[in-house]
């Protein structure tokens, strides 16, 4: 699992290092995202389904972990869904969280994004910053997605807009019509809005951010409540599998966000989980017992050497404790379980391009490539093919990838330069040339202007003697 803290540096190891820890994770008060294979796969496999029934497809919808303790979600322009840490560390159980992300869904299905600028015109310019700087951060450049986005403040903003009640209601019914097409209850939604009723006659500047957004009334709990409990599946409940599933993804939030002595009296050793002992791993690893830790991971992964993110973890440990081949053969073991990972696939290459060995290059940027297949947006995989393709003296090669990774992070004048300079060093018949001249027409310039361009340079070079 990866933060990607606001102050990004060793941290961002590969947008997916493990979760990397931050140096104080429990002071981190600015906004982040969290990318984290595991996490992530568990609940698209909750919520993927629900954006089904709804009509909207999965892929389409950005899921974004926001770390942040304060209890807020939101959904913006683009199909964009943010989920801080704090609301789900406040949920009792996965069918409150998927209700909440059902009803954000809602307002993306029902296009509330777009018509709440009708409250105030003046907003829409608000609304796009926060959508760039969510795909910003999506695309793993924190520093500009979150100056964008803004700290605290920007969860303010969005309490400021006052949702139309009719919205929220809207919201509501769409969220629950769809989590029942999908088999699923509605009583999580309902249950969840009436652990935080009491918001309903607070201040707003008591209110949680979330309640400030989507502000709640009996009335429309109540009206909800009436529908929901006429529903089929209203009864459905949690499987002790899903239930397990979040007392996990709670434990390991825990375990990189609070204080390393909190999560080990939060989960003493009395508690022999699965859940306890991960969070205790995590947590020794994090106050600097690295063999203690070790051992705790090795005996998860002899209780299930089929766990990709158990052997992650191995070569997060190994890596952050400055050991890089023994965090390469971990973090293999990782991709061979789980091949479909790219976040796990650039853990690897981290890890062998942290060795300094010239023979682990190739592996290095084989898995790369395999990566920014995946997701081409990832700037840590671009920033590291680049820094692979320059150790091996590929300069025209290094150029593109870093004009990759400043395209990526929407950084146009900078990934323009790198892929002019990229487009002199490599060979016109190659992919990589044609990818060169793409972003630099994605950037405005026209064939014609690189014509001219290629003549003034041909003017510029010295003649040859015959």
């Amino acid at each position: 699992m990866t933060w990607l803290p606001r102050s990004a540096s060793r941290f961002l190891t590969a947008a997916a290092v493990a979760f990397a820890a931050l140096v104080a994770a429990g002071q981190a008060s600015a906004q982040s995202l969290i990318r984290d294979t595991e996490i992530e796969g568990i609940i698209r496999e909750w919520v993927d389904p629900v954006f089904v029934s709804m009509g909207l497809n999965p892929s389409d919808v950005e899921v974004l972990l926001v770390n942040d303790n304060e209890l807020n979600a939101f959904a913006t322009r683009g199909r964009i869904m943010g989920v801080n840490t704090g609301l789900i560390l406040r949920t009792k159980n996965p069918n409150e969280l998927l209700g909440v992300m059902a009803h954000e869904a809602g307002h993306i299905k029902n296009r509330h994004t777009q018509r709440d600028g009708a409250q105030n015109a003046a907003k829409q310019p608000m609304f796009m910053t926060m959508a760039l700087g969510a795909l910003a951060i999506a695309a793993g450049a924190p520093d500009a997605g979150v100056a964008l986005l803004g700290s605290s403040q920007y969860f303010g903003t969005i309490g400021a807009l006052q949702y139309m009640q009719s919205q929220e209601g809207e919201a509501d019914l769409t969220g629950a019509r769809a989590l029942e097409a999908a088999g699923e209850s509605g009583a999580g939604l309902v249950s969840f809005f009436e652990n935080f009723r009491a918001q309903e006659v607070f201040s707003d500047a008591r209110r949680y951010p979330y309640f400030r957004s989507h502000p709640l009334s009996s009335q429309r709990i109540e009206s909800l409540r009436r529908f929901v409990q006429d529903q089929p599946h209203y009864d459905h409940r949690d499987s002790p599998e899903r239930m397990a599933q979040h007392a996990l993804i709670l434990a390991k939030i825990h375990a990189f966000m609070d204080p390393p002595n909190t999560t080990l009296r939060a989960y003493p050793s009395s508690d022999v989980s699965l859940p306890g002992r991960y969070a205790r791993a995590i947590a020794w690893y994090r106050d600097g017992q690295t063999d203690k830790a070790l051992t705790a991971v090795d005996a998860l992964i002899a209780e299930d050497p089929q766990n990709p993110y158990f052997a992650e973890l191995k070569g997060q440990i190994y890596f952050e404790e400055g050991r890089p081949a023994e965090a390469v053969a971990a973090h293999r073991e990782a991709v061979r379980l789980k091949p479909d990972a790219p976040l796990l696939r650039i853990n690897l290459a981290h890890a062998l391009i942290g060795t300094e060995d010239p023979k682990n290059l190739d592996e290095a940027i084989d898995q790369l490539k395999h990566a920014t297949v995946a997701e081409r947006e990832n700037t840590m995989a671009w920033r590291l093919l680049g820094q692979a393709y320059a150790a091996q003296g590929k300069e025209g090669e290094a150029r593109l990838a870093t004009a990759e990774y400043y395209f990526a992070a929407g950084q146009e004048q900078q990934a323009t330069q790198f892929a002019l300079r990229a487009r002199s060093m490599l060979d016109p018949n190659s992919i990589e040339w044609r990818r060169a001249v793409d972003i630099v027409l994605a950037s405005g310039a026209t064939p014609d202007d690189l014509l001219d361009l290629d003549r003034r340079e041909a003017g510029r070079r010295p003649a040859t003697l015959n």
